[in-house]
């Protein structure tokens, strides 16, 4: 029975792992992945139980420098994340120095007065006798409460971080139903699957400046075999980068459509009939209407 209840925000640099780890922790692909930066563009809420605990995870945004208003509002995400809840996790990776990133986020963690935990992400790609000297590093800049290694890729050190966890859990009340795993609708998770596959199959800047737009959603059928019907509007910034994303003879969207629809069919456990478009919409990144339009609006 949950009785408890913990509410832990997770920061951290584009590319340090916090959306893998909020996957593992939740056992479920409740947040994309992907190796190019700014994947993550909203506090997104995963939720598991742990014990007589429900464990409420923020994944946020990676801390960057913003460029854009899209990225002024990303880094707005992070800075509110921080305060209001029981604990804040810095997820850094194994390098012995603390960059500019870091040493912003432990003085936004400063100003919140939230206990704070530093979680040292991607142990399995350093030797072990390499640890120590980045945890003195971080001990002598900021008092964390806890320090652990681990790997969010493998599951090591985890078993680790959720005792540390439960610390932090008060008493109440579960906030989410059973078997949930995120507050995001079922819209806006496929509409990120879809853009995750414009991550991993797009070179440079032509993913960071997509959006995707969930125009039909509906089910039909029979109850104990549903049929989704899904259709999607890629937006991108520039008519040379839909020309890159179509492909020649369409190949490209093709690819990036099939992709993503066995990761929708996987996640919603139905067939799915998806249906892709491309059009452009200049500079949307620096819109505020376009911006509110795709759902980045605080």
């Amino acid at each position: 029975m949950i009785n408890k209840v913990a509410m832990i925000t997770i920061v951290g640099r584009a590319n340090s792992g916090k959306s893998t780890l909020t996957n593992k922790l939740t056992g479920d692909k409740v947040a994309i992945v992907s190796p190019k930066p700014q994947t993550t563009r909203n506090r997104i809420f995963g939720v598991f139980t742990h014990n007589d605990t429900q464990m409420i995870l923020l994944d946020t945004p990676g801390f960057h420098k913003a460029k854009t208003r899209l990225g002024d509002y990303m880094v707005g995400v992070v800075k509110e994340s921080v305060a209001d809840v029981d604990a804040v996790v810095l997820l850094v990776e194994p390098v012995d120095n603390i960059g500019t990133q870091e040493e912003m986020l432990i003085e936004h963690i400063k100003k919140s007065n939230v206990p704070a935990i530093l979680v040292i992400n991607k142990i399995d790609t350093i030797k072990p006798d390499l640890t120590l000297p980045i945890i003195e590093r971080y001990s002598r800049h900021y008092n964390f409460d806890a320090i652990v290694p681990v790997s969010a890729k493998k599951g090591d050190g985890i078993p680790e971080l959720l005792e540390i966890f439960e610390k932090y859990a008060k008493q109440g009340s579960q906030l989410f139903p059973d078997g949930m795993t995120t507050d995001q609708p079922e819209r806006q998770i496929i509409a990120e699957i879809i853009r995750e596959k414009l991550l991993i199959c797009l070179d440079k800047e032509i993913p960071h400046g997509t959006a995707v737009e969930i125009a039909l959603f509906s089910e039909r059928g029979e109850e104990e075999n549903p049929i989704i019907d899904v259709d999607a509007t890629i937006y991108c910034e520039k008519s040379s980068h839909k020309g890159m994303i179509i492909g020649k003879n369409g190949a490209m969207l093709k690819k990036i459509g099939q992709y993503a629809r066995e990761d929708i069919e996987r996640f919603m456990g139905a067939k799915v009939f998806l249906q892709t478009w491309v059009k452009v919409k200049e500079n949307w990144r620096d819109s505020q209407t376009m911006m509110k339009n795709f759902g980045y609006v605080k």
